[in-house]
């Protein structure tokens, strides 16, 4: 009896369909409390950017002198800066800066470091060398300092930073994209593909890339969120979003002289930034668990 009730329940198993990588992600994901938090932040966040014309309830570059530095009020729930203009609506348009500056950033990095670092990975020898060796010396000068000088040399605007930041954080995913691929390379099934034919091109993008996808995955996500300090700090310093385009940063670098008689100006977008980039970091750890193979559930 003992046996036929096993012999059924592996039966059942067996037919039982096999649950799907993305769903498995999805579902140990949810687990985390943490990263679901994380995720519906940046949701919301990314809701308000991409609505903002009905979001906003006013012009965020209209200037009002008899509204200068008001106080949070039923009309103004944020308060107003120094020319009038109500600060909500700038934090929500400046989302639109921000989160395009973080993903575009990233997409450069992505678009940038990963063929190169797969490149420097598979062939190895002395193109992995020189690789590795440029790659060594761009991270020796830190991120921020690299970003600052290629967004001065470029000229201020939000694309020259976006360029910027995206190029200071290229040699991040090299690096990262080398070391998977070194581990990749060797596995059976990249042997067995190469044994029947398979070029390297093809080797490279149905077999390596696939498996690398999760770490690759979980460093974009906690690199938006330094892409996104990064801007503020390149708008703080007058080389990001231009004036009177709205951008945490910018709104930052304004607020500063203002920090006693209306606090509120430097309150409402440094919650933001913090807001934004402590989701990524909540989303960014709870995908690197949920795409751990070797994690318990």
């Amino acid at each position: 009896m003992a046996d036929t009730t096993l012999s059924a329940a592996s039966g059942a198993r067996a037919l039982a369909p096999l649950e799907r990588p993305m769903q498995r992600t999805w579902r140990r994901l949810v687990k985390r409390k943490g990263a679901m938090v994380g995720l519906g932040l940046i949701t919301a966040f990314i809701l308000l950017a991409v609505s903002a014309p009905l979001a906003a309830p006013y012009d965020p570059i209209k200037t009002s002198w008899a509204l200068v530095r008001k106080a949070p009020s039923a009309a103004h729930w944020f308060g107003t800066d120094d020319l009038g203009r109500d600060v909500l609506a700038r934090v929500i348009y400046g989302a639109r800066a921000s989160l395009l500056a973080g993903a575009i950033s990233v997409a450069i990095a992505l678009a940038i470091g990963v063929p190169i670092g797969m490149i420097a990975g598979y062939r190895g020898g002395v193109i992995d060398a020189l690789i590795s060796r440029i790659t060594d010396a761009m991270l020796a000068c830190p991120f921020l300092i690299l970003a600052i000088a290629l967004a001065a040399f470029l000229g201020p605007s939000l694309g020259n930073a976006m360029i910027a930041i995206g190029i200071s954080a290229t040699p991040i995913f090299v690096r990262l994209t080398r070391g998977e691929v070194l581990s990749v390379k060797v596995e059976e099934y990249v042997e067995a593909a190469r044994s029947v034919g398979d070029t390297d091109l093809q080797i490279a993008v149905r077999h390596i890339l696939p498996n690398i996808m999760p770490a690759l995955l979980v460093q974009a996500t906690l690199s938006v969120a330094a892409a996104i300090i990064a801007e503020a700090a390149l708008s703080f310093l007058g080389l990001g979003q231009q004036p009177p385009a709205p951008s945490w940063g910018s709104m930052l670098n304004a607020a500063q002289r203002f920090l006693t008689n209306a606090p509120w100006m430097a309150i409402w977008p440094g919650l933001a930034i913090f807001l934004v980039v402590l989701s990524l970091n909540l989303l960014g750890d709870g995908l690197r668990d949920a795409l751990d193979p070797q994690q318990e559930e």
